[in-house]
Formats: structure tokens, sequence, C-alpha cells
């Protein structure tokens, strides 16, 4: 390019020391607004990783109750066999009291399973910030340009 000629980007006017391009200036409100994007993603992703963590405590805990009340069927149903059998409340009942202690367990599982679920929250500050983030979006506005910025943009004043 001949030393005279303008730059194409620059409307035909040499930019001033320190002013930036609509171009840089647009290429860096992108990246902004990009890392804003990326760093909300993290921090959701932190807050739903804690929650599925407590899910799957919750889970676990539900499906060994469930399993130890399966295996309190066999015993329920040889103390009741072996209670009516012999009615004389010997070998029946200790059957009996060992199913009970599987159903006390059982329940003992149920109730920790149940904390657990409960204290799974949607992540709070991820929505908040996506939230005002997407209030400014909203409520920005491009300011107007002023004539003498019009002016030197279209070559009139040097």
């Amino acid at each position: 390019m001949p030393a005279g000629a303008a730059d194409p980007s620059s409307n035909g006017r040499a930019p001033y020391e320190g002013e930036r391009s609509v171009g840089q200036l647009f290429a860096a409100a992108t990246a902004d607004l990009s890392a804003l994007v990326h760093d909300e993603i993290a921090l959701a992703k932190a807050e739903i990783r804690k929650d599925v963590k407590r899910g799957l405590t919750g889970g676990v805990s539900i499906g060994v109750a469930a399993v130890v009340f399966l295996f309190s069927i066999p015993m329920l149903s040889a103390a009741v066999a072996f209670g009516i059998h012999a009615l004389g409340l010997s070998l029946g009942w200790s059957f009996l009291i060992v199913a009970a202690a599987y159903w006390v367990l059982g329940v003992l599982l149920f109730v920790v399973a149940r904390r657990a679920f409960k204290k799974i929250e949607p992540p709070h500050r991820a929505i908040e910030g996506a939230q005002k983030t997407a209030e400014v979006l909203k409520n920005a506005r491009p300011r107007p340009a002023t004539q003498e910025e019009i002016d030197r943009g279209l070559g009139r004043i040097p």
C-alpha cells in the first residue's frame, strides 16, 4: 500500500492515537461476552456437580434399602410359616425378630436417602448470573453518534 493511502477499514481517515476501530471494539466485546458465557457455564457445572453427588448418595441408599427389604421377605415368610406351625413362639419368633431387624435397617437407610434428596437445590448462582447477563444485554443500547463523530467518519473533519 502506498505511504499516503488510507486504510480501508478506517473509512478514509487515519485513526487517532489510542483509538480502536469498530472491528476491534466488536472483537473485544465478542471476546468478553464469550468469556462471560464460559464462566457462567463453569459455575453451573460446579453447582450441578455438587447436587449430582447428593443425588447419587440418595440413590445408592434407596438401592441398598430395597435390597434389604427384599432380603427380609424370605425371613418374614419363614417366620410366619414356623410361627403358625409351632405356635410355641420359639423358632418362628426368632426368625421374626431377625426380619424386624432388617426392616429397621431398611427404614434407617430410607431416611438417609430422603435427607440427601431434600438437600438438592437448583444452581442459584448460575441462574442469577445468567438472568443478570440477559438483563444487561436486553437493556444495552448503542450510543447515538454525535455530529462531530459522523463528520469525522465521513472525512469532513481532518
